[in-house]
């Protein structure tokens, strides 16, 4: 009996060894990990001319600024190697630049963007790897808010004075997606990817001249924003 006792510590200490030297299945199927991290976009934009109650405007143009913002992530993973990925976040602002013969105004207004996103990727190596590449597809919705317009561009939109808002399109769009994940052990994890977003919305300019406030002059464009999105996240195992 006393030989059982001494032997006991040395199963336990054996146990534990043994179960420090089993491999951390930090992405394997069942796991779930949120991320908050940084947005990056950058639109690879280009614009249509813009049509106006005097005609079309061929050389009128405006450029979309780059944009950041917080990004948060959910990540479950079916199989050891597929897994599924909801992208939200804080609503990112672009500012909107006159280009061509819109470039003398100068800053033309700004838009808040929501495009939550839907992405399934394929990870590879195994499961108890710390390092893992993966590639993804899905799809994003996007839609405006908060849309608004310098006060220069809403007296050239209105006739020459007056007042002017604006309206951008909601669209679908497909993402394609890439990047790697590091672990640095069974819960926490590092990672970067980045999307290519292929987007375009319609824009809808309705000016209120002052002198008559009742008429609407209605112009219209249509923007091509073809955001890369980068994003920098810490993930948590649960």
């Amino acid at each position: 009996m006393n030989k059982q006792v001494r032997f006991l510590p040395k199963i336990l200490a054996a146990s534990v060894l043994a179960a420090c030297a089993m491999p951390a299945f930090a992405q394997s199927a069942g796991s779930n990990i949120v991320g908050i991290g940084w947005f990056h976009l950058a639109p690879r934009d280009s614009s249509e001319g813009l049509t106006t109650a005097r005609g079309y405007d061929g050389d009128a143009h405006s450029s979309v600024s780059n944009a950041d913002t917080l990004g948060l992530t959910f990540t479950h993973f079916f199989t050891d190697t597929m897994a599924v990925t909801a992208d939200l976040g804080l609503p990112p602002t672009f500012d909107l630049t006159g280009t061509g013969t819109l470039a003398r105004y100068g800053y033309l207004g700004s838009a808040k963007q929501w495009s939550p996103a839907v992405v399934a990727k394929y990870y590879f190596g195994e499961s108890s790897s710390k390092f893992r590449p993966f590639l993804g597809a899905g799809l994003s919705y996007t839609r405006y808010s908060d849309v608004k317009l310098s006060s220069t561009f809403q007296n050239v939109a209105s006739g020459g004075s007056g007042s002017a808002n604006a309206s951008l399109s909601d669209s679908w769009a497909p993402v394609l997606n890439a990047g790697a994940s590091y672990n640095f052990n069974e819960k926490w994890s590092l990672n970067l990817s980045v999307s290519y977003i292929p987007l375009k919305t319609d824009a809808v300019i309705t000016g209120h001249p002052s002198a008559a406030p009742s008429m609407n002059v209605v112009s219209t464009t249509s923007i091509t924003l073809n955001p890369v999105v980068t994003l920098l996240s810490v993930g948590y195992k649960f």
